[in-house]
């Protein structure tokens, strides 16, 4: 797990800014292959195994590329969410945007590598904006737990 925070006082034009950034990144092995593991993360249509995420609106079958904009429901609040899907790497890579909350940047990374023990899924989370440590302090605990339920949603599937 790799941590990173970065608090500045910026000061321009005679006002006081403060600027935020927060940086996590979460590692699990996982005993499937990056195909499986791909063909469950790429179904944008099934979050069930997300703990942040309860449904979207997105069509069974509809492959993420980039530009792609959808809307999802989180656990927390029956608002709907628009997310937006910057930039994919089949079997690789697949990063997308929140844009929920002004005042709030969330950019959402997942990466699978193949390795002689099994697929590792790094996901990653990258904040900024003044209200990130609200929201960070909210998502903390369901945030931890996103790489490793994908993982066991997947073995499960395939055992």
């Amino acid at each position: 797990m790799i941590f990173q925070i970065s608090f500045q006082l910026l000061v321009a034009r005679g006002k006081i800014f403060c600027k935020f950034a927060l940086n996590k990144r979460y590692r699990v092995l996982c005993r499937a292959s990056v195909d499986v593991l791909w063909q469950k993360l790429s179904n944008l249509a099934d979050v069930s195994w997300n703990p942040l995420l309860d449904r979207t609106n997105v069509p069974q079958g509809l492959i993420p590329k980039p530009g792609l904009i959808y809307q999802a429901v989180t656990r927390f609040t029956p608002i709907p969410i628009r997310i937006f899907v910057e930039q994919v790497d089949p079997r690789r890579l697949l990063s997308i945007r929140f844009l929920a909350i002004p005042g709030v940047e969330n950019r959402i990374t997942y990466q699978f590598e193949s390795s002689v023990c099994g697929t590792y899924i790094s996901y990653s989370v990258t904040m900024q904006g003044w209200l990130s440590p609200l929201l960070w302090w909210v998502i903390r605990p369901y945030a931890a737990r996103v790489a490793a339920n994908l993982a066991r949603s997947v073995e499960s599937q395939v055992a």
